[in-house]
């Protein structure tokens, strides 16, 4: 289930990312391993979060993922690995919350993607999902909220 979609305007968010490049049975275990390699590297330099992590998507996934998980920083960290500094950009993007377990992430973006063509709008290629209350809060996957942001071309 989703929240009734609208349009924002985002603005630039400087964030420490691990681009993957995975299979999909892949991602189930490079997930929380990733997300580590990321809080690490933020440690190293003393930086701490400023938000929820996400996943920030460079294309519509196929057979593989082109993604990163991101964590956001209030500056942008030296690159430490595989851990390197990007921002998230300020733009005019379409924004839902997706209220349920992560199984539904596919219908939920289809949806928002329906919303986007119908309000005459056109989705970009990059858009990513924010993990504001997960299963390291709650573990009722009923309580989990995944905002999503895809930002707009038109």
């Amino acid at each position: 289930m989703i929240e009734p979609p609208c349009v924002i305007l985002t603005d630039p968010q400087p964030v420490a990312m691990l681009r993957l490049r995975i299979t999909w049975p892949e991602m189930r275990h490079m997930m929380r391993p990733g997300l580590a390699e990321v809080t690490a590297a933020l440690a190293s330099q003393g930086l701490t979060p400023t938000g929820p992590w996400l996943n920030r998507h460079f294309r519509t996934p196929t057979d593989t993922l082109d993604f990163a998980i991101c964590v956001p920083v209030a500056s942008a960290l030296l690159p430490v690995g595989r851990v390197e500094p990007g921002t998230l950009p300020a733009t005019a993007a379409a924004r839902t919350v997706m209220h349920g377990d992560y199984a539904g992430l596919g219908a939920a973006w289809a949806e928002l993607r329906d919303w986007i063509a119908g309000q005459g709008h056109t989705a970009g290629a990059e858009f990513w999902e924010c993990y504001t209350v997960g299963p390291e809060m709650r573990p009722d996957p009923a309580d989990w909220r995944t905002e999503l942001i895809w930002p707009l071309t038109a």
